[in-house]
C-alpha cells in the first residue's frame, strides 16, 4: 500500500478561516453554468439564462370572459328589472372559432362562449344571469329575442387582444427561476424550448477504512456509510445532478483511482479525509493532484473542511462525522451549487427566534439544531438533544439551524438568536409567522 508522508500545511492553507471568508473564497470559484436549451415542460425549477420577450400577444384576439351574450353597451345602458331592454339575437359563436358575423348593429346581440372571439362592433358580454331568452317559433336561437335586466359597463366581461402581455414586452428577465406559473406563461406564449442554466454534475464520494457501504456485513470496528446517501439527496434537493463514486480506502492510490474521472463532473464532495489524522489522506491527494486553498474553518461542528482543486475540478471535501458534514453542506456546498445554476438568492432563510434553553459556545460560530415553532404571536426555538457531531438523529429531528456566533460565549434562555430555517429546496418558501395547514372552515 503507498503511503504519503504527514501533510505540511503552510501560511494561508493552515490558517483556520472564518465562515464568511471560507465562504467567499469557496463561492468565488464558481460562476453559473453555460446555457443549455430544454422544453418547457422539462424547465421547472431551472433559471432562465437569456430573457424572454413576448413574440405575440396573450390573448391574441379580444374574447369573452364569460358565458353570456356580447352587446353594444350604449344599448343596454337604461335596461332595469322593471324595464328590460330587448335585443335580437343574429348569431351565436362558440370558443374556437373564427368570428365571421357582420359587425353588430344598434339592437342587435350574439350567444357567446368563454373564450369565443369577440364579434365585430360589440364592447362588452352580459351574463346569461342577467337576461332571460324569448325563442321565436322556427327560428332556433338565431332570431330570438332576450330580455336584459342591468346596464353593463362598457367594456366588462371582455378580454382585450394583448391585456395579458403585448407582443414585444419583456416578460421574464434573465435570472428567473421557473415555476409553474412561469411555465404556464412561457406556453402562452407559444414557446416550447427555453435556454436555462444547467444543473451542476456531482460526484459524490466517502472516504475511510471504516466506512461499509448500507446492505454489507459489518466487520469489528466498521460503520455504515450514511454520509453518501444524505448528501446524494442534499444534492438533489439542491438541484444538482448526483454521481456516487463509492468509498474510497484510506490510500492514497485508491483516492486519485476513484477520482481519475473528476473532470467529468462540476465539482467533487467527498467526506472523511480532511482532518489531522495519519490517514486523513483528501488534503494530500489534493496537493499532488491539484491544488488545496483551505482547510480549516472556525465552524462547529464542521472544523475540518478541505477546498481545492482536482485538475481544473473545484473538491469540496467535507468532514467525516455526518452532523458536520451536513451543517457543512448547508453553509458551503448549497451556496455554491445554487450559483452554478443562476440563482441569485444563495442563503437558507433567517429568522429571530426566542432561545428556550441556555447554550453555550466555544468560540468557533456554531449551528446547533433546533426545533423552530410559532408560538404566542412570536418564532421560538428548541435545541434538540444529543448534539455530538456524530449523532445524526439530531439532524433528523431538526427543522433549524440556532446560529451562535464567534463572539458569543453564552446565550441564555429566553434571549433572541439567528435561526436557519431548513428549507434546502431553493423552489420552497419558508414558513411564515403563524402558518398552518388548516383551512378555515
Amino acid at each position: 500500500m503507498a503511503t504519503l508522508r504527514p501533510s505540511q500545511p503552510v501560511s494561508d492553507e493552515a490558517r483556520m478561516l472564518s465562515v464568511d471568508e471560507a465562504r467567499a473564497r469557496i463561492l468565488a470559484a464558481f460562476q453559473p453554468l453555460p446555457p443549455t436549451r430544454l422544453p418547457v415542460s422539462r424547465a421547472l425549477g431551472r433559471v432562465l439564462a437569456e430573457q424572454v420577450v413576448a413574440p405575440s400577444p396573450v390573448p391574441p384576439f379580444t374574447n369573452a370572459a364569460m358565458d353570456g351574450y356580447a352587446l353594444r353597451a350604449a344599448d343596454i345602458a337604461a335596461a332595469s328589472r322593471e324595464r328590460p331592454v330587448w335585443l335580437t339575437v343574429v348569431g351565436e359563436l362558440p370558443a374556437g372559432r373564427p368570428a365571421t358575423l357582420p359587425p353588430l348593429r344598434p339592437g342587435q346581440a350574439v350567444r357567446i362562449m368563454t373564450g369565443a372571439v369577440l364579434p365585430p362592433g360589440a364592447d362588452t358580454v352580459v351574463r346569461f344571469e342577467d337576461t332571460s331568452e324569448v325563442e321565436q317559433p322556427g327560428a332556433g336561437r338565431t332570431g330570438s329575442t332576450i330580455a336584459v335586466y342591468r346596464p353593463t359597463p362598457q367594456g366588462e366581461n371582455v378580454r382585450l387582444a394583448g391585456e395579458d402581455v403585448p407582443a414585444g414586452h419583456l416578460v421574464l428577465p434573465a435570472g428567473t427561476v421557473l415555476l409553474p406559473a412561469q411555465l404556464g406563461l412561457l406556453s402562452a406564449l407559444g414557446l416550447t424550448w427555453v435556454s436555462v442554466h444547467r444543473a451542476p454534475r456531482v460526484a459524490i464520494l466517502a472516504t475511510g477504512d471504516e466506512v461499509v457501504d448500507p446492505g454489507w456485513p459489518l466487520l469489528p470496528g466498521q460503520i455504515r456509510n450514511s454520509n453518501n446517501t444524505m448528501v446524494f439527496g442534499l444534492t438533489q434537493l439542491c438541484g444538482g445532478e448526483p454521481t456516487l463514486l463509492g468509498v474510497a480506502r484510506d490510500d492514497p492510490d485508491a483516492l486519485r483511482w476513484r477520482l481519475r474521472y473528476a473532470d467529468a463532473f462540476d465539482v467533487v464532495l467527498t467526506s472523511g479525509g480532511v482532518s489531522v489524522g495519519d490517514y486523513d489522506l483528501v488534503k494530500d491527494v489534493l496537493r499532488q493532484s491539484g491544488r488545496i486553498e483551505l482547510w480549516q474553518v472556525q465552524i462547529k461542528p464542521g472544523k475540518p473542511l478541505a477546498f481545492g482543486w482536482i485538475g481544473q475540478t473545484p473538491l469540496i471535501g467535507l468532514p467525516g462525522n455526518p452532523v458536520a458534514a451536513f451543517v457543512a453542506f448547508t453553509q458551503f456546498v448549497r451556496p455554491a451549487l445554487l450559483l452554478m445554476q443562476g440563482f441569485r438568492n444563495l442563503d437558507l432563510p433567517v429568522v429571530r427566534a426566542r432561545l428556550r434553553s441556555s447554550l453555550e459556545n466555544s468560540g468557533r460560530r456554531h449551528f446547533v439544531r433546533g426545533q423552530l415553532r410559532w408560538e404566542d404571536g412570536e418564532y421560538v426555538v428548541e435545541p434538540v438533544p444529543m448534539q455530538g457531531a456524530g449523532v445524526l438523529s439530531s439532524v433528523a429531528q431538526a427543522n433549524a439551524l440556532i446560529v451562535l456566533p464567534e463572539s458569543c460565549r453564552l446565550a441564555p434562555a429566553g434571549s433572541l438568536v439567528d435561526v436557519q430555517v431548513l428549507v434546502l429546496n431553493p423552489l420552497e418558501q419558508p414558513p411564515l409567522p403563524g402558518m398552518t395547514s388548516r383551512v378555515t372552515p
